[in-house]
């Protein structure tokens, strides 16, 4: 029996993971939450997410609950994290118990703290269903407006099952999109989350013409400080200075079209975040990511002062100036990688 699989939501990275897919001709559902919306995009075979991007009609679009995972033999979870959980609500009492999920979504549950898969896992084991290892994420530095036009990238498959991580890594691998196993689904998760909010920073300092100094020195002093989280809460350092780590922390920090750094530009220009959060065409996670760091570090005892200074910026008014300024007058100390 040949894969067949359905992608929840109808977002930009659900649109290239679908046209992915459907390029392997591999039988590919795309599901959206809103009947309207998903109407339009069957009727214009476009998005408004990647609006120069053609959708196939060999793509099967639907805002049916029921019908969604019909022959379905994986699903994609392309969901914002903050949504994550209300959808995977609405749609387990459909769900089947053999079906394995592998999520591309990144960020953190505010109220819980908890990674998309941990969210995914919990909603499932609520309506009786046994998730065990049959979880998994796809992430690295992957620009959904590359991927629809695709130009080469290159993500990792994280699963504590490396025999779905491979599975992964055959359905998705084509000649411009490479796929890695890695069985730290902790570390790749919160790579993907963490580097979020250091994009927030280099967006400010984009904003305020800080410089390329400045700009790397952020991402230097950023990788130090997710990673030292991401081994306090249980994952290897090396997962951070892979596809997951470094390489979607450049990626994000440095892509004119990536919406952390657009909204960390606008804040750096001095726009308020509730009028730049308006203005944005989709959600922007490090934003409520920012929040669940700063949480997170406190809980693990981790000092993270790159973090705070974007929380103050966003949730404390605080100018983004006096922000750097406070962060180049900390105690001098020796450099340390961890």
């Amino acid at each position: 029996m040949g894969e067949a699989i359905t992608i929840i939501g109808d977002g930009a990275m659900a649109t290239v993971c679908g046209l992915l897919l459907d390029s392997r001709a591999i039988p590919t559902t795309i599901w959206g939450a809103f009947p309207d919306h998903v109407a339009s995009v069957i009727q214009n075979r476009s998005s408004p997410h990647l609006p120069e991007t053609s959708i196939p009609a060999s793509i099967r679009l639907t805002s049916d609950d029921t019908s969604a995972f019909d022959g379905a033999t994986m699903i994609v979870s392309a969901v914002p994290t903050q949504y994550v959980r209300e959808v995977w609500t609405r749609l387990v009492p459909h769900l089947s118990d053999d079906v394995p999920i592998t999520s591309v979504a990144k960020g953190i549950e505010n109220e819980t703290l908890l990674r998309p898969t941990q969210i995914i896992a919990e909603v499932l084991e609520g309506a009786g269903h046994t998730p065990g290892q049959s979880l998994a994420t796809l992430s690295g530095p992957s620009v959904a407006h590359e991927l629809a036009r695709c130009l080469p990238a290159t993500v990792c498959a994280a699963s504590l099952d490396m025999v779905l991580a491979e599975r992964i890594q055959e359905l998705f691998t084509t000649h411009w999109f490479r796929v890695y196993t890695n069985d730290d689904l902790v570390g790749v998760e919160l790579a993907g989350a963490t580097k979020n909010v250091i994009a927030l920073a280099a967006g400010i300092l984009d904003g305020l013409r800080a410089g390329n100094n400045a700009k790397s020195a952020l991402l230097a002093r950023g990788l130090v400080e997710i990673t030292r989280l991401g081994v306090a809460m249980g994952a290897r350092a090396e997962t951070f200075y892979g596809l997951a780590g470094v390489g979607d922390l450049a990626t994000t920090c440095f892509s004119p079209t990536g919406r952390n750094r657009t909204c960390g530009e606008a804040l750096g220009k001095g726009k308020p975040l509730d009028e730049v959060l308006k203005g944005m065409h989709g959600i922007v996670e490090g934003v409520p990511t920012t929040q669940a760091v700063v949480r997170l570090a406190r809980e693990h005892n981790v000092e993270v002062p790159i973090t705070a200074a974007v929380h103050a910026v966003l949730f404390e008014d605080l100018d983004p100036i006096k922000a750097i300024g406070q962060l180049m007058s900390r105690q001098p100390k020796a450099e340390h990688a961890m």
